[in-house]
C-alpha cells in the first residue's frame, strides 16, 4: 500500500506517523512545498520575539526522525503541481509524476492578502511558516525598527502585538470590526482589550487599512500610522486550489468537502486540517475550523481509516486560548453572536470568583460566561483571568463533548486544595448560578439592562462611596429589609454588589417580598468596571 500526502504540517505529518505505527510496510511518502516540515506554527509570535530563543525548539519533529526512526520519505520543497484521480497521480513541481493507493490532502491554509495597495511593500509581512519568522526577526535586527502595525485582531494578530511590544516596539494593532478576538461577546473581549492598552498598544477598532504607503498606512477614517514593519494578521483561506483542479467537490468558504471519516468525494483520497469543512458541534452546520488539534486528530482519524478501523471525526467544537500578556482568555462552543444569527434562543449567566481558595494567597479573579438553553444544553462558554483560565474551559469543553448539562457542571467532582481551586470550583459555581436561572430563583441582568432600570447598590456604604455606577442608589444588603419603601414595585430594579453573589441574595430577599421585577447584575461592579474602562478608552483611539 503506497499513500502519498500532500502538505507536512500537523495533519500532514501526524497522518504519516500513525499509519507508521499502524503499518510497519506501508510506503510513505511526504510532499511538503516549503523546506520545513511539522513546525509549531502556534508558537510563531513567541520565537519572532525571542520568548523561544532556539530555532530548533520550534521544529516538532526533524525530517530524520521521518526518515529513520519512521520509515517515511520526506520530500521538502515539492510542490503538488496537480492531481489526476483517474490514474491515480500527482504532477510534482511540473516534474515528475507519482503514483498512490490512498491520497490525503493536508493542504492547510494561507494568510490572507486583500488587493489593498502597497500590500507588497518588502516591510509587510505574514506569520505562517519558520522562514517567514525568520524574516520578520531579520528585518527588525537590520533596520532598528521602532514602529510596528498588525493588521487583524485574531489569534496571531494579538499574540504579535504582544510580542512587538514585548521588544520594545510602539506597537499598534488595527482591527476592521468593532473587536478583536471574534470568538468572544463583547463583555468577555474587554478583558483583552483592557490589557493590551493598558500594555501601551494602541488599539484601533472600526477601521481598515487604505492604502500602505512608504512609511506610513492610511486607513479607511483617513488616520495615518507611521511603521518600519507591519504584520497582516487578518485571516486564512483554505489552500484548494490543486483540490478544486482535480474535480473535488468543495464547500464552505472553499474549503474540502469531506464526510465523517475525512473522505472527500473523489475515492481513495482523503483530506483533513485547516482547509476541510467540519461541522460545527454545537450548530451541527458546515464549519471551517482552523485549529491544531483538530487537525492532528484528523490526520490520526485519516491513518486509523486507510487501514481499516472505521474512525469518524466527531465535530469540532472550537475550544480555543490566548494569552494576552498576563490575561488569559478561552473560549468553547458558540458565542452570543453566532446564535444570534442562527436564531437562536438562549440564556446566559456570567460569574466571577476566585481562582483558587481566597484565603490561600495571590487568588485572582476569573470571569466565566456561560450561554445555555431552557433545556439546560451548554451552547458555549468563555472565560477570562489570570490563571487556570484553560483548565475550566477544558472541563467544560469535555461536559458539552459527552453531551452534558448545566446540572452536570454542579455535580462534577472536580479536583480542591487550597492553591488550585476551592471546595466549590468554578466550574460547580457556574453551574449553581445557572440552574438557579433556569429554575427561576433569580433573573440575570447584564451591562445591556442596566439602562432605564432602578439600580441599587448592595455594596458596603464605603464601597459605594469610592466608586459606584451614576444614578445607582446605595442600599447595603443588610439594610433591605428595613428600607423596602424605597424600592419600587412598579420598575424593573436591578441589584448590584462587587461580583454578583451578594445582589443575588438580596434578590431573593425581594422576591420574598413580592417583588417579581428585580434582577441581579451579573459580574457585579468589578465587570461592569472593565466593560466600561474598555468603552471610554475605544473611545479615544478611534
Amino acid at each position: 500500500m503506497k499513500t502519498v500526502i500532500v502538505g507536512g504540517g500537523a495533519c500532514g505529518a501526524s497522518c504519516a506517523a500513525r499509519l507508521r505505527r499502524l503499518d510497519e510496510k506501508a510506503e510513505i511518502i511526504i510532499l511538503e512545498a516549503t523546506d520545513e516540515i511539522s513546525i509549531a506554527n502556534c508558537g510563531l509570535p513567541y520565537y519572532c520575539s525571542g520568548v523561544i530563543s532556539s530555532r530548533d525548539d520550534m521544529i516538532v519533529a526533524k525530517p530524520q526522525i521521518f526518515s529513520g526512526l519512521l520509515n517515511i520519505d520526506v520530500r521538502l520543497n515539492s510542490k503538488v503541481t496537480s492531481i489526476n484521480p483517474a490514474e491515480k497521480t500527482v504532477t510534482v513541481n511540473n516534474d515528475y509524476e507519482l503514483n498512490y493507493d490512498n491520497l490525503v490532502l493536508a493542504l492547510g491554509a494561507n494568510p490572507v492578502k486583500p488587493p489593498i495597495e502597497g500590500i507588497d511593500n518588502k516591510k509587510i509581512f505574514t506569520v505562517r511558516t519558520l522562514l517567514d519568522a525568520d524574516r520578520i526577526k531579520g528585518h527588525i535586527k537590520s533596520t532598528g525598527a521602532k514602529n510596528a502595525v498588525v493588521i487583524g485582531g485574531g489569534f496571531i494578530g494579538v499574540e504579535m502585538a504582544e510580542n512587538f511590544l514585548e521588544m520594545g516596539l510602539n506597537t499598534t494593532l488595527v482591527e476592521a470590526a468593532p473587536q478583536i478576538l471574534a470568538p468572544f461577546d463583547n463583555d468577555m473581549v474587554c478583558f483583552a482589550q483592557n490589557e493590551l492598552k493598558d500594555k501601551g498598544c494602541k488599539l484601533i477598532l472600526n477601521n481598515g487599512v487604505k492604502i500602505f504607503k512608504e512609511d506610513a498606512i492610511e486607513l479607511s477614517s483617513g488616520i495615518k500610522i507611521p511603521y518600519d514593519i507591519a504584520i497582516l494578521g487578518i485571516g486564512v483561506k483554505p489552500e484548494t486550489q490543486i483540490a478544486k483542479e482535480a474535480g473535488i467537490e468543495l464547500g464552505l468558504r472553499g474549503s474540502v468537502k469531506v464526510n465523517e471519516y475525512m473522505q472527500t468525494s473523489v475515492q481513495n483520497i482523503w483530506a483533513g486540517g485547516d482547509s476541510v469543512e467540519v461541522v460545527d458541534f454545537v450548530s451541527c452546520e458546515p464549519a471551517v475550523i482552523p485549529l491544531a488539534g483538530p487537525a492532528n486528530r484528523q490526520g490520526r482519524i485519516i491513518a486509523d481509516n486507510i487501514c481499516g478501523k472505521n474512525q469518524t471525526y466527531k465535530a469540532s467544537q472550537g475550544t480555543c486560548v490566548v494569552k494576552v500578556f498576563d490575561k488569559t482568555l478561552a473560549a468553547v462552543g458558540e458565542n452570543e453572536k453566532q446564535l444570534k444569527a442562527s436564531g437562536v434562543n438562549y440564556l446566559k449567566n456570567i460569574v466571577m470568583c476566585n481562582s483558587h481558595a481566597g484565603y490561600y494567597p495571590n487568588a485572582k479573579f476569573m470571569t466565566i460566561k456561560l450561554l445555555f438553553t431552557e433545556e439546560g444544553k451548554i451552547l458555549g462558554a468563555q472565560a477570562a483571568g489570570y490563571e487556570g483560565v484553560e483548565k475550566r474551559i477544558d472541563v467544560i469543553s469535555t461536559v458539552m463533548r459527552l453531551n452534558g448539562k448545566v446540572q452536570d457542571l454542579i455535580d462534577l467532582e472536580l479536583c480542591y486544595a487550597p492553591p488550585y481551586s476551592s471546595a466549590k470550583d468554578p466550574v460547580n459555581l457556574l453551574g449553581m448560578s445557572s440552574q438557579n436561572i433556569l429554575d427561576g430563583l433569580f433573573k440575570p441582568a447584564f451591562y445591556e439592562d442596566l439602562k432605564d432600570a432602578v439600580i441599587i447598590d448592595v455594596r458596603p456604604a464605603p464601597d459605594y462611596e469610592i466608586s459606584n455606577i451614576e444614578g445607582a442608589l446605595s442600599m447595603p444588603g443588610g439594610e433591605i429589609r428595613n428600607r423596602l419603601d424605597e424600592i419600587p414595585k412598579n420598575k424593573k430594579v436591578v441589584l448590584h454588589c462587587r461580583r454578583g453573589y451578594t445582589s443575588y441574595v438580596a434578590a431573593r430577599i425581594l422576591n420574598g417580598y413580592g417583588y417579581s421585577d428585580v434582577y441581579s447584575f451579573c459580574g457585579g461592579k468589578l465587570l461592569y468596571d472593565e466593560i466600561s474602562k474598555d468603552k471610554q478608552l475605544s473611545l479615544i483611539n478611534i
